[in-house]
């Protein structure tokens, strides 16, 4: 196996046992609930969160700083001299570039290491599908630039497409206006939304009903997946404490692509404290965003 060391954030979604069999570094974007900070030392139950939320409990996240990217950096470097950044979208967090920030300088300090870092541009399990390749790559016995540069090259045709079922998490963040929210929340419209290039969050469409916006999230990827129909081996589904949504989604996409390999994990607090209970979220590689 090749000799480098694969590092995240918490905000892929990806598994505990996922990132410890594949023995993956991950670094902690910190989220606050009733003014208590969790995520470093103590972690909230998922699905308590979710449940707080529903009862109008409003979270807050915050980003790693430099410092502390150096210090996570540091450490995993006594564990391995050259690792392999997949950072969250710098779209959506400052903390792609404190990682670039904390990389430039330990290696200005130290000649006996090298770390790539590379800005995924992906969220949730968008950014975990990227890990997921990058994980097999480095199995296959591809090199940190091999890898480094497969990951870099795709990451634009890693595919988000989801569904919020609450639009005032979305008033919240700032996606929708609150008379957007009222009225949208009456009607029981639906938004759909992507990842753009940039790694932004974008409203791209809206629908009536629950079950509609579910069957949406199949007919983008029929349209976006393009000559990647027959190149997906895998997908990935990420929930907000929606699991049998989830999995109707994933029973859909099996049925119509053929593609029987599919993760589904809770969305983390990090990303849940904007998404907010309900979402449904899609992943899958395909020509374009």
């Amino acid at each position: 196996m090749a000799e480098f060391k694969i590092i995240t954030d918490s905000t892929a979604d990806l598994p505990g046992e996922y990132i410890e069999q594949n023995h993956l570094g991950m670094m902690v974007l910190p989220y606050i609930v009733n003014e208590e900070p969790y995520g470093i030392d103590k972690e909230m139950d998922v699905k308590e969160f979710y449940q707080q939320m529903r009862g109008g409990m409003m979270p807050t996240t915050s980003q790693v700083n430099p410092e502390t990217a150096k210090e996570y950096l540091e450490n995993y470097l006594e564990e391995c001299s050259e690792l392999l950044v997949l950072s969250f979208s710098s779209g959506l967090s400052g903390t792609c570039g404190n990682v670039f920030t904390a990389a430039a300088e330990i290696m200005e300090e130290r000649k006996d290491c090298r770390i790539i870092v590379v800005d995924t541009l992906c969220a949730s399990l968008g950014e975990g599908l990227l890990v997921h390749k990058a994980v097999e790559m480095k199995k296959a016995g591809k090199s940190l630039d091999e890898t480094a540069e497969w990951v870099e090259k795709h990451k634009l045709n890693m595919v988000h497409v989801f569904t919020v079922d609450d639009l005032f998490n979305l008033h919240r963040g700032g996606r929708v206006s609150r008379a957007t929210a009222i009225v949208g929340t009456l009607a029981s419209i639906k938004p759909l939304l992507h990842v753009d290039d940039e790694g932004h969050l974008v409203a791209v469409g809206k629908v009536r009903g629950r079950k509609k916006s579910l069957n949406s999230l199949v007919d983008m990827m029929e349209k976006q997946i393009g000559s990647f129909r027959d190149k997906n081996d895998c997908f990935f589904i990420s929930h907000g404490d929606a699991l049998e949504d989830a999995e109707y989604v994933r029973d859909l996409v099996k049925e119509k692509f053929g593609i029987s390999d599919c993760m589904i994990n809770t969305i983390g607090p990090t990303i849940g404290a904007h998404s907010g209970p309900g979402t449904v979220a899609l992943f899958f590689f395909g020509d374009n965003r």
